[in-house]
Formats: C-alpha cells, sequence, structure tokens
C-alpha cells in the first residue's frame, strides 16, 4: 500500500488501480480527489472537510461514494446512497479496502467549547487516521498518522499518544498550522530529541509518497 500525504490532515491511500482518500479539508490541494475511488471524513472541521468541494466531486464522478459520520453526512444532504453514515465498532469494505471504524468524539479544546464527533479510521489493518483525537484502536496499527499540531494538544500528549498505540511506525499529518521549525521541533521530541518511543517518527512533505 502507498501512502500520499496530501497537506495538513489529507492522505490518499493507494494499491494498484484503488485509491482511497482520508480528510480531503480546505487546506488540501483539490487534487487529492482526482481519481478516488471513495472518500473518508474524520469530522465535520473546515480542515478535514469542505462540503461544497466534495459534493462537486461527487456530481462529477457518479462512482465515487463517502464514509462518515453523521454530522459530515448531513452537511452532505442530497448526495443520496453514496455517503455512509459509520461509528464506532463499525467494519466495512471501502474501494476494495477494509476498514474498521474507531473512537468517537473530537478532543476537548476547552471545557467550555461542545465536543462534536470525530472517528478515525484503521485502513488494511495497517493505517490509522485518527482525525483530531487521541484515540487507541483496540487492534494493533503498522502505521499511525500522528496530528502533530493543533489547538487541542500537546506535544507531551503526543509523545504518550505514540507510546500507547506502539505502532511499527508513525508519520506527522495535521501540520499545516507550523513552520518548518516547529515541525522540526515537533519532530525531534518525537524522535532523537525526546524522551524516546519505540516508534519511528517521520515527517512527510506535502506529495511525497511513502510504502506502508
Amino acid at each position: 500500500m502507498e501512502l500520499t500525504k496530501y497537506g495538513h490532515a489529507c492522505v490518499v491511500l493507494s494499491e494498484g488501480e484503488q485509491r482511497l482518500v482520508i480528510d480531503p479539508g480546505a487546506f488540501t490541494d483539490p487534487a487529492a480527489l482526482e481519481g478516488a475511488g471513495a472518500v473518508l471524513v474524520t469530522h465535520e472541521h473546515a480542515d478535514h472537510v469542505v462540503p461544497d468541494r466534495l459534493r462537486a466531486a461527487l456530481d462529477a464522478d457518479p462512482a465515487l461514494e463517502v464514509w462518515t459520520n453523521a454530522a459530515v453526512a448531513a452537511l452532505l444532504e442530497g448526495a443520496g446512497t453514496r455517503v455512509h453514515v459509520v461509528g464506532a465498532g463499525d467494519a466495512v469494505t471501502v474501494a476494495g479496502f477494509e476498514v474498521t471504524v474507531h473512537g468517537e468524539l473530537h478532543a476537548v479544546v476547552h471545557p467550555e467549547i461542545p465536543r462534536i464527533t470525530n472517528i478515525g479510521f484503521l485502513v488494511g489493518g495497517e493505517v490509522f487516521h485518527p482525525g483530531d483525537a487521541l484515540t487507541v484502536p483496540d487492534e494493533p496499527v503498522t502505521t499511525l498518522l500522528v496530528p502533530a499540531s493543533a489547538p487541542w494538544s500537546s506535544t507531551g500528549e503526543l509523545i504518550d499518544y505514540v507510546r500507547a498505540v506502539d505502532a511499527d511506525q508513525a508519520y506527522g499529518v495535521h501540520d499545516a498550522l507550523l513552520s518548518e521549525i516547529g515541525i522540526g521541533l515537533v519532530a525531534g521530541l518525537l524522535g532523537e530529541r525526546g524522551p524516546g518511543t519505540s516508534t519511528p517518527f517521520t515527517t512527510l512533505a506535502t506529495g511525497e509518497t511513502v510504502t506502508v
């Protein structure tokens, strides 16, 4: 399976002719949706989904389908049966990939800000995208996508999260708010300049592809 980062929280997983897009939000090049067989959306925030853009992609490709939570599905009203609502504990086949769903709520930004629904996706039993939460799946993860910077997190929490998931490898996503200096700082604390984890952490440039 190949993983390509398309900016901020968006990645594309591909295997042969199969192409699965996760969280193509406002900070992501719309080209990420080109040729997609399906889209997974973790939650409704604009940096993870742009409803008008995704609706246009559905109109342009009658074969495209979306799997997401009920709140995002409501934003795509009119797309009919091609938008599928899933939640924690569900297992589905999406564009040829086996996907399990984990987690229920967005991380706490502040106690006075209501929490919204957030689901994470484990694709092919290997790659886990948590969205905006530090969900630990109840099954092994080979490749963990780590939200490197967010208003709701600290680097210390990320270190503990990487340790808790204990994946074979981890890649940074959700980093559009960081400068190159900030990305390097976070990578160092999750790597050789931090307290240590058993999981190697790597940053990816937008457009970079790795085999997972």
